[in-house]
């Protein structure tokens, strides 16, 4: 017992060595000479590159449903640490919210919002805020963004219903609170906003007065329906 014991012992000091090698540099930019082991095991999956521990099927905002999107659009990544998070784009599904996650779960599609938000509130989570969907038609913006598609057509003021604006003003303003983003109309934008794009979601009839409103007031609020208490 006692030899298996400082073998693993050994084990355990080679991993972290390891991954100090990972955080090299961190000492010093920290003006520091050495970090303890038990820091140095806490924080080796921070790095860029290396996969946080991650719980199958676990969603990111209380409240909604996990449907897996295709692997086929979105990419694996470990954001914020490797790609800071300081925009929401809004899009509209120019569809039924059934047909926008049978195209998400579709790998010849090539494109998924992280979520989407249904006519009568309800949301699913389809790929996680840690990952990079491709939603936006631009790898800068995808990468530095969490996309959210309502259920709906552009030309049809009426889909956008008092129920979708709620909901889905709670999510943007739980994604804003996590990220530090500032509610305001340079970091939530349409899809049609982002350059490069030729799409013209979420249309001339969303009404981002109120919906900016909304998000101010839900980031305000401690507890909401569909969150957890904000930190």
């Amino acid at each position: 017992m006692g030899a298996t014991g400082a073998s693993e012992g050994k084990d355990a000091d080679r991993r972290i060595g390891r991954r100090a090698l990972l955080v090299g540099g961190l000492a010093a930019a920290t003006g520091t000479t050495v970090l303890a082991r038990h820091e140095l095991a806490r924080l080796w999956w921070r790095v860029p590159g290396v996969g946080k521990p991650r719980e199958p099927g676990a969603v990111d905002y209380t409240g909604a449903r996990w449907v897996a999107a295709s692997e086929a659009n979105w990419r694996r990544a470990d954001r914020p640490d490797d790609y800071g998070i300081d925009m929401v784009i809004v899009h509209v599904t120019q569809g039924s919210f059934d047909s926008a996650v049978r195209a998400f779960q579709d790998p010849g599609h090539k494109a998924s919002t992280h979520y989407i938000v249904g006519q009568d509130g309800r949301i699913t989570q389809m790929i996680r805020e840690l990952d990079v969907a491709y939603h936006a038609g631009n790898r800068d913006y995808n990468e530095r963004s969490i996309g959210i598609e309502h259920e709906g057509f552009v030309d049809r003021p009426q889909d956008l219903t008092d129920e979708m604006y709620a909901s889905s003003a709670r999510l943007t303003a739980r994604i804003c609170v996590r990220y530090d983003i500032p509610v305001d109309r340079e970091h939530i934008v349409g899809h049609v906003e982002v350059p490069g794009t030729d799409h013209t979601d979420p249309g001339p009839h969303w009404d981002w007065d109120r919906y900016l409103k909304l998000v101010r007031a839900a980031r305000t609020t401690r507890t909401t329906p569909d969150t957890k208490a904000l930190p």
